[in-house]
């Protein structure tokens, strides 16, 4: 059929695509909005080359196995085990990253601290999807405690942003950002769902607007 030739064509993108790598741990949806957008072609002439896990169950794994995309499980605790540091995990995760030869790494899900080593050693701009504006919820729990301060009255909305990892969390430079209303009958999964669609679709246009620089 024509979709079977249309997705092998973009599994065999010319090697001149720009590459990318993407570091997920987790159901990888976000990993899934850029490969639908590489396969629509909303995201032209790019290819992910490698999805990076530290957890072997994530099922994004099974989303890169279903798309003929290479993959590999790089846990953290294997090194603890063998004395071994976090620096370590960190500098040899940048040397997996760098072997793929990335434009660009995407952290989708992605949820361990990546440090300073790491960001000096990786030579492709990393970028990260974070569920809340600037300068708002850095860190975990934030689509939680954004809900919590809708009720008691401290905000009127939150949002989402991509934005530039450096070692303080969640305090890059924005590339995009987009405010996700609060609705006073929203439960706290309905404001998840809205985040999470805001989130698929901000992560294409910040991938797209990157490679195209």
């Amino acid at each position: 059929t024509n979709d079977s030739k249309h997705t092998i064509s973009n599994v065999e993108m010319a090697s001149n695509g720009k590459k990318i790598v993407v570091l997920i741990s987790g159901s990888g949806t976000n990993l899934q909005a850029i490969i639908d957008a590489i396969e629509s072609g909303k995201i032209p002439e790019a290819k992910v080359v490698k999805v990076i896990s530290n957890k072997g169950d994530a099922f994004g794994l099974e989303r890169a196995k279903k798309h003929n995309i290479p993959s590999q499980v790089f846990p953290l605790k294997p090194f603890l085990d063998s004395g071994k540091s976090r620096e370590d995990f960190n500098v040899s995760l940048a040397d997996e990253v760098n072997k793929e030869g990335a434009d660009l790494v995407v952290l989708a899900g992605w949820m361990l601290i990546l440090s300073p080593k790491f960001l000096d050693r990786v030579k492709a701009p990393v970028i990260n999807l974070h569920p809340a504006l600037p300068g708002q919820f850095a860190g975990t729990h934030s689509i939680e405690r954004a809900f919590e301060a809708f009720q008691l009255g401290e905000i009127q909305h939150t949002g989402v942003m991509v934005h530039k990892v450096i070692p303080e969390i969640d305090a890059g430079e924005t590339i995009i950002s987009e405010v996700v209303p609060i609705h006073k009958t929203d439960s706290l999964g309905d404001l998840e769902t809205r985040i999470h669609q805001t989130e698929h679709k901000i992560l294409v246009e910040a991938v797209r607007k990157l490679l195209s620089q």
